[in-house]
């Protein structure tokens, strides 16, 4: 039996924010460097709806990173 896809993103969610902020957390130490690296991570990732998930949670990342920058 497959999970739903509600059901596979419920089970991996956690996983996928780990996931995302231990890639973003890179960005600073690469720097320019790092938007090339992060694809090439996202690419080794499976399922391809984790990788999206992985990917999704980033811009989520980067999102709110920019809305802090003003008040820092």
């Amino acid at each position: 039996m497959t999970a739903t896809r509600g059901e596979f993103h419920q089970q991996h969610l956690e996983q996928a924010q780990a996931k995302a902020s231990q890639l973003f957390a890179q960005r600073p130490v690469l720097k320019g460097a790092w938007l090339t690296w992060v694809a090439g991570q996202l690419y080794t990732l499976s399922p391809g709806e984790y990788a999206s998930m992985v990917r999704r949670e980033l811009q989520r990342l980067q999102t709110s990173n920019e809305a802090l920058k003003p008040l820092l």
